[in-house]
């Protein structure tokens, strides 16, 4: 068995190693593009800044055009005391100032944690998640989403996601510089080589990369959020339940998820999304709940 420690610094080191690789891949592609198209370093400039004002956007407003997005509605506090008194707690013991708190009206059982930094943070629960968790359960939801706060995941993911959109920017750029241009003469054949590489595998191993992450920072959730409120086994049982949710015929995924914010969520709100675990936001929930159940 494994205590929440060692399960939170195992999974911490594992997202630092995968965000590291990250990196490296951007460094790579922008050196690759400076070695092949040395005359056109104005046009990675003008990308850069443009890459550069998108994170920017992204930081300032992207959560809440998430909260948008999602159609979020602020919860009033009168209609729902229990989520409040339980993020209230969450927050002293996380010692981080409380979110926001807003409601979604969707069956489907999920929630989801935003914001700029854990000053400015917002939780959303779904009405589906409040009609089939008792306390001890939906204290395990909150716990985890409380985690993503702490552990700074919404910067975090943040910066992943402009890396994957940078990494696909700059390939792309590349690929047309080479095909309409750069390919011409003796080395044309290998510049088209450079051109597919550059240009389609980088962006997948950038995407998988971020998928990677992502469900990196769910297991490390999972173990803090576990560790907050002392009880794996109440966070493995609001899995189960959501669980067996999905695995209803009549169940429909979420109305207002979308691929961009699919990876916030606390289980992806795609019913029969994780064909292959590697293409997946979120790890399995069979392996999540054992997971937990193995903590002390």
């Amino acid at each position: 068995m494994a205590s929440y420690f060692d399960e939170i610094a195992a999974n911490r080191l594992k997202s630092l190693v995968l965000f590291g690789a990250f990196t490296l891949l951007f460094l790579g592609i922008i050196f690759l593009f400076i070695v092949i198209f040395g005359g056109t370093l104005i046009l990675l400039s003008i990308g850069l800044v443009l890459i550069l004002i998108y994170g920017l956007i992204v930081y300032f407003a992207g959560d809440k055009a998430v909260l948008a997005l999602s159609k979020a509605k602020p919860a009033d506090r009168t209609q729902y005391p229990v989520v409040y008194d339980i993020v209230e707690g969450l927050s002293a013991a996380a010692q981080v100032p409380m979110p926001k708190i807003y409601i979604i009206n969707d069956p489907n059982p999920n929630a989801f944690a935003t914001g700029k930094n854990k000053k400015a943070s917002s939780i959303a629960v779904t009405s589906g998640l409040l009609s089939i968790m008792d306390r001890s359960e939906l204290e395990g939801v909150l716990a985890h989403e409380m985690s993503h706060v702490y552990n700074n995941d919404i910067l975090f993911m943040m910066v992943a996601v402009v890396f994957a959109g940078s990494i696909g920017i700059i390939s792309v750029v590349a690929r047309n510089l080479i095909f309409f241009g750069g390919g011409r003469g003796r080395n044309g054949g290998i510049l088209l080589i450079i051109a597919f590489a550059v240009g389609i595998i980088a962006p997948i191993i950038a995407l998988l990369l971020k998928l990677a992450i992502s469900r990196r920072r769910e297991y490390m959730a999972d173990a803090n959020g576990a560790r907050l409120i002392r009880d794996p086994g109440a966070l493995a049982s609001a899995l189960g339940k959501i669980q067996q949710y999905t695995k209803n015929p009549q169940a429909k995924p979420m109305a207002n998820a979308n691929e961009i914010t699919a990876s916030l969520y606390f289980s992806s709100p795609f019913k029969g999304s994780s064909v292959m675990n590697i293409f997946s936001t979120h790890p399995p929930i069979d392996e999540r709940i054992k997971r937990l159940k193995a903590m002390y």
